[in-house]
């Protein structure tokens, strides 16, 4: 990594902080734990540190994580305090939740910083597709499948969601609406989900990223531990902002702010991956 000078220091560190601020407004607004936003900056971050490759998506993902951890509680208490977490649901649902993020761990942490750009890509760009080009009001049935589809349903989400670095609204609110779930309903539960994902995806970062050659300094395995003590103070207060604006806006219209998000966000990181 090359050295900084101070300036350069103090911007990285004023954008690390703005980074938490959109970040916390994002999970609080969209269930989706702020991921969506850290991962790509951290990625492109680190990338003009010159961060080792191998790496470098690694520790976006192992970082965004981690500040999900708070942010994520903020938002899902916010959200609960409304009455939007289906706590019935999740208490069916947790377990399934965590083997998939368990699985999903375990392979990224065997998977190359380009594969894991790739997987964020990807699936950021089919969830954008589907919020905005589905129907309103379209589903595939007016509730959640019984045991084990649920479950299977359940792991995916936990699953794909670590491998992202990302908390559960990303695919949790598009699988929820897609079983006639309302929208606030849908972001308040997915935001509860976020946790599940976080807690055991963070300690995994940490072990799978132990004694990794190339880590930026200051990291615990796969978490950069000066990225999560910038951004998570920001989030943390910044997400019940969002939470309040999304009980104020129309649900079509958080529909959209959903999928402009993870579009734009999908289109930069494909490019990253293949230019």
């Amino acid at each position: 990594m090359e050295d900084l000078s101070f300036l350069s220091l103090g911007l990285l560190a004023l954008a690390l902080v703005a980074t938490g601020v959109v970040a916390g407004i994002v999970a609080g607004l969209l269930g989706v734990g702020g991921g969506i936003v850290i991962v790509p900056v951290l990625y492109y971050m680190f990338t003009a540190l010159k961060i080792d490759p191998s790496v470098l998506m690694h520790v976006a993902v192992g970082t965004s994580l981690a500040t999900i951890l708070a942010t994520g509680t903020s938002s899902a208490r916010a959200h609960w305090k409304r009455g939007s977490v289906d706590m019935d649901l999740l208490k069916t649902w947790w377990w399934a939740i965590a083997i998939g993020v368990i699985a999903g761990a375990s392979l990224a942490g065997n998977l190359s910083s380009g594969a894991l750009t790739a997987v964020f890509a990807v699936v950021a760009l089919v969830v954008a597709a589907n919020m905005l080009f589905r129907k309103e009001g379209a589903a595939l049935a007016q509730k959640l499948p019984g045991s084990p589809f649920k479950e299977i349903i359940g792991a995916l989400i936990g699953g794909i969601s670590v491998m992202m670095g990302i908390g559960g609204g990303t695919l949790g609110v598009p699988a929820l609406t897609l079983f006639n779930y309302p929208i606030r309903e849908a972001v308040g539960t997915s935001a509860a989900i976020g946790l599940i994902i976080a807690v055991p995806g963070t300690f995994l970062s940490v072990y799978f990223g132990w004694g990794a050659a190339g880590l930026p300094p200051f990291s615990l395995g796969y978490v950069n531990l000066i990225g999560f003590l910038l951004i998570i103070p920001a989030s943390t207060l910044s997400a019940p902002l969002g939470a309040r604006i999304a009980h104020t806006i129309d649900p079509s219209k958080l529909k959209l702010v959903f999928a402009l998000f993870l579009g734009i966000t999908g289109v930069r990181m494909l490019y990253g991956v293949f230019f």
